[in-house]
């Protein structure tokens, strides 16, 4: 563990957690037993391009929920893990799927059951509002709070980092007719 920006700089894969992070938390229950939660455009944007530059992206969340499936496949995240009890193995899991070195992965996660993975990942990090145990634990705190512009902010740090955010206008799933 070096300098942090020099760090980002080899980054290859970004994890998430999702409710606390990619939300600001609040669940609504449906009738059909699913939930509702609301999104924060810039980071759906930071997600979807990182893709497209060849970064890899995971979801690993105890959340559940079509809702919550169909959000992810929008951005075309590959690799989800919902409904997930155990985070720490989701995440060798996905690590032995694209031999990634912990030091290659920014974990964000904002709750006591991201503190295993983020033990576990070279560069965790944090929103704002994320718990004093992670507060703790974490290598930056983002200014931005969950569900607010954090997941957007480490993104395009590390892109920044590596010269390769905003290379274009064209939005990332844009096509021509």
């Amino acid at each position: 563990m070096g300098n942090f920006k020099e760090d980002i700089a080899r980054v290859k894969a970004f994890v998430f957690d999702v409710d606390g992070v990619f939300t600001d938390g609040s669940i609504t229950p449906t009738a059909d037993g699913d939930f509702l939660r609301t999104y924060y455009a810039q980071d759906g944007y930071a997600v979807a391009y990182a893709i497209q530059q060849g970064f890899r992206v995971c979801v690993i969340s105890g959340g559940r929920g079509a809702l919550l499936a169909r959000r992810f496949e929008m951005l075309k995240v590959e690799d989800t893990y919902f409904n997930c009890a155990d985070k720490e193995q989701a995440l060798e899991d996905f690590m032995t799927k694209y031999n990634l070195s912990a030091d290659e992965i920014v974990y964000m996660g904002d709750d006591v059951p991201d503190l295993g993975v983020m033990r576990k990942v070279g560069i965790p990090v944090c929103p704002s509002d994320a718990c004093s145990d992670v507060l703790e634990t974490v290598r930056y705190v983002s200014e931005f709070a969950g569900g607010r512009g954090a997941v957007r902010d480490i993104v395009e740090q590390v892109l920044r980092a590596q010269d390769c955010w905003a290379l274009h206008t064209k939005g990332p799933t844009c096509v021509s007719n």
